[in-house]
């Protein structure tokens, strides 16, 4: 099997612009490539894995990524997905979360010798004249063809503003400027995408001619990715700091019996055949698939020892076995206990299990937290000094989340 037709049984691929050549460029290494990644937290998340994972494959076949900062482009904001404006960020924050992005990079991309490049559009970007950028480029884009882009036709009814309706102009010339500067023939992107990087495209036609454009592919992924990484409204984040490898495991653990076999197809170095035999896996065997998808990506972003801890922690919950050692852990101090107890609510928030006193309360009204198997009943309930005799307690917040509480 080529690697064009891997990606494809990987489900990796939607669209593309000419797929006889693409097949042909990415199959003999001849493709130099650029995935965006814009800046808008100091960590990637498990969203970003799909995006780093196919530029790892494309790589082990002798193509060349082009990992592209966005520097320049969070300072407009991406409005693709979103229902309303993002969070303006300053120039210190968007620069120090770029360098957080690269050392979470360097642990998927061999960026030695050549083999690969990581960029920041802001070197481009932000020394531009902008009545120079109108003459320039703003010529070849045709306002009523970006209004019937999705990005921006989601976004019409609630108010788009100026600013984010600049980016796809932005993003264009990121290619253009790539494919003159750097031999970049080839984009890669979500399908909310598309639109974006059908103007990347004809701009370098428009810019450097027919002959331009048959050097310029833009093939482009599933956005499945987008939709990855978020659990509770809150994301899961590679920085383990963030996101502990125990939560990370954990996360994946719980995916949808439905996704399960999706993301082992997209996500993991598994060999193709493998997983077309656990296509017919159901039952309890999707449990398994679970875990191996769980302990592959864990130990991808973590490494082994730290994935091999967290599938212990995991199944002292899931099948009875193991123990707590690995789980995520929050030693109480003894000012924490009023009276010999502690209050649910009060454990929920020094956990970290929710946000809020509010969030906490409606948890338990809604009966959505244990302790060591028993459920929490009215949000006045507390946790006596004794139960931690044993030497710990468990939490549970709703059917997945679990936390390890000690003494100090």
């Amino acid at each position: 099997m080529t690697l064009f037709e891997e990606l494809k049984a990987r489900g990796l691929i939607a669209q593309v612009t000419n797929e006889d050549e693409i097949r042909e460029m990415i199959n003999n290494g001849k493709a130099t490539f650029y995935i965006g990644f814009d800046c808008t937290a100091d960590s990637l998340t498990a969203g970003h894995f799909m995006a780093l994972t196919l530029m790892k494959r494309l790589q082990m076949a002798g193509n060349k990524p082009i990992a592209l900062i966005g520097g320049g482009t969070t300072m407009i904001g991406d409005p693709s997905g979103r229902t309303d404006m993002r969070k303006m960020l300053t120039k210190e924050d968007i620069d120090h979360n770029a360098e957080c992005f690269k050392r979470q990079m360097e642990r998927f991309i061999d960026f030695s010798e050549g083999k690969a490049q990581m960029i920041n559009n802001a070197d481009w970007l932000l020394k531009l004249n902008y009545v120079d950028m109108l003459r320039d480029v703003g010529a070849c884009f045709a306002v009523n063809n970006m209004l019937r882009a999705e990005c921006y036709k989601q976004r019409m009814e609630k108010g788009l503003s100026f600013l984010e309706f600049n980016y796809m102009i932005m993003q264009s010339y990121d290619f253009y400027y790539l494919f003159k500067e750097y031999g970049c023939n080839m984009q890669f992107g979500g399908d909310d995408q598309w639109s974006n990087m059908l103007g990347g495209t004809e701009l370098i036609r428009r810019k450097l001619g027919k002959d331009a454009h048959a050097m310029t592919i833009t093939l482009l992924t599933d956005s499945q990715g987008k939709k990855m990484g978020k659990t509770a409204g809150n994301a899961v984040w590679l920085d383990a700091n963030k996101t502990s490898p125990y939560d990370f495991y954990q996360y994946w653990r719980n995916v949808d019996d439905a996704d399960v076999l999706k993301c082992i197809r997209m996500l993991t170095f598994l060999p193709i055949e493998q997983i077309q035999e656990m296509d017919a896996w159901e039952g309890s065997q999707l449990n398994t698939a679970k875990e191996i998808l769980a302990y592959e990506l864990t130990k991808m972003v973590h490494g082994e020892e730290e994935a091999e801890k967290a599938k212990q922690g995991a199944r002292a919950l899931f099948a009875g076995g193991g123990d707590t050692d690995n789980m995520p852990t929050t030693a109480l101090a003894a000012d924490a206990f009023t009276d010999g107890a502690v209050s649910a609510i009060d454990l929920l928030m020094l956990t970290g299990l929710t946000p809020s006193r509010g969030e906490a309360r409606r948890l338990i009204e809604q009966g959505g937290m244990s302790v060591d198997g028993e459920k929490v009943v009215g949000v006045n309930a507390t946790v006596s000094k004794d139960a931690f005799d044993k030497g710990h307690v468990i939490l549970k917040k709703g059917k997945k989340a679990y936390h390890k509480v000690t003494l100090q």
